[in-house]
This record gives structure tokens, sequence and C-alpha cells, in this order.
């Protein structure tokens, strides 16, 4: 049988790893990106080439319930959503915008309540499926300079734990990934010595990749059913 994944903010980083990963896995893809269209359609056309795969694209805000809506709207079955896109802001509490404030908040957090709104009723047709989050120690601890997104992860992870519940009779389990420092975009706000020193306070003494994180997600896929409202940290040992 013919499986189906949905992967948010695909065209880079973490995202486009997972892609990939599923792609080598034999998952049909939907993906999604914001403004990299160029990108994320490369992408799937050597993803499609190379495994055979089919690869479906939509290019939104994912913070938009219209958005979402639509790409679902050519969906007919699904066996795994992976929410992964994210965004955040770095600068003290005070000094932040409340535009600022509400597109973290969308796009991290209000974004998975719209996909999963809607992948739910899918995955309850053949009463099996995976949801992923893709969260942050920071949801666990906090970080000082990043309140905002420290606190759309926070929910995440809450939001995690309750729809693990709540899905857990219809055998669709809701897991989440706390990811530490890994080597994407996101992090190069920070200076080298920055990132020198944040590596110093890492057991592990390096940055992770994303493909390790790819191939987490493929390894909760496969994993057993009684796995679900899980938040599991890939962080070298750091928090």
């Amino acid at each position: 049988m013919p499986k189906y994944a949905f992967v948010t903010g695909a065209s880079r980083g973490i995202g486009a790893a997972i892609a990939e990963e599923l792609a080598g896995n034999g998952y049909n893809l939907y993906l999604t990106c914001r403004n990299s269209s160029d990108r994320l359609k490369q992408l799937a056309d050597r993803l499609t080439a190379q495994y055979g795969i089919s690869c479906e694209c939509f290019v939104g805000d994912i913070g938009d319930y219209h958005f979402v809506s639509e790409c679902f709207s050519s969906i007919s079955s699904l066996d795994v959503l992976v929410n992964n896109a994210g965004i955040s802001y770095v600068g003290l509490l005070s000094e932040m915008d409340v535009k600022d404030w509400d597109s973290v908040i969308a796009t991290n957090l209000s974004s998975v309540f719209y996909t999963s709104k809607l992948a739910i009723p899918l995955m309850l047709k053949n009463k099996n499926g995976k949801i992923l989050n893709i969260s942050s120690v920071w949801g666990n601890v906090g970080a000082s300079m990043e309140v905002a997104y420290s606190a759309s992860k926070g929910g995440l992870n809450s939001f995690t734990k309750s729809l693990a519940k709540e899905l857990a009779p219809s055998n669709i389990q809701v897991n989440a990934i706390a990811c530490g420092v890994i080597d994407t975009d996101m992090n190069k706000c920070f200076s080298v010595e920055d990132m020198e020193i944040l590596k110093g306070e890492i057991p592990a003494d390096r940055i992770g990749t994303t493909m390790e994180v790819a191939r987490l997600v493929t390894q909760l896929i496969q994993s057993p059913a009684y796995l679900t409202g899980q938040i599991i940290a890939i962080d070298g040992g750091w928090q």
C-alpha cells in the first residue's frame, strides 16, 4: 500500500532532511514552505527522481488556517504528519513587537493545531497514524532572549502530551522531538565565537546534524504503538 507523509517547513534544514529520510523509506510526500518555492521544488524533483515517490509542494504561511486547509483539500490519505516549521526571535521581550510575537506563536504552535485538526480525520479512517512534532529543549527549560520561541515550544510539548492521550484509543501516536543545537540556518544569527562557546557546553562536544534528527523521526514512526505522548530530547546530553 502507498504510504503518505506531510512535512511542514521542508525546504531546508531539518525539514529537508526529514523529507529525504521519508522518501528513502518509500513515503509519498506533501511538503510545505513559506517562501523558498524554488528550493522546495528542486528538493521535490530530486527526491522524485532518486526514490521513485510522488511529491506535491505547497508554498504559503503555515500559520494561516486557510492555507493549511487548501493544502489538505487535495489529500485523501495520510499516514504521517511531521510538524517541523518553526521560526525564532532573539531579543529582549520588552523590545519585541506584538506582530513578531504573533508570528512566532502562529508558525510554531497554531500551525500544529491546524495541521493536526485536518490530518486526524484522514488517520481515523484507517485507525492508524503518527504525528511527530519538532520541538526544542527550550520548550522544557526556557531560554533567555527567546521567550516567545520557548513559550511556543513549551506549548507544543503540552499539546503533544494532551493529543496523545486523546488519540491513543484510535491507534494514532503523537510524540515530539526536543532538539538541542542543530546545524541549521536558524543558528546563523550567532557568531562563530558564540557557537564555539555553546559547543563547549555540550557533553558530546559537537553540534547535532539534521540527518540525526531525521533518522530519529523514522525510528519513531517505526516504534511500537505503546510509545506515545513522549518528548524525546536529541541534544548530545546538553540539557
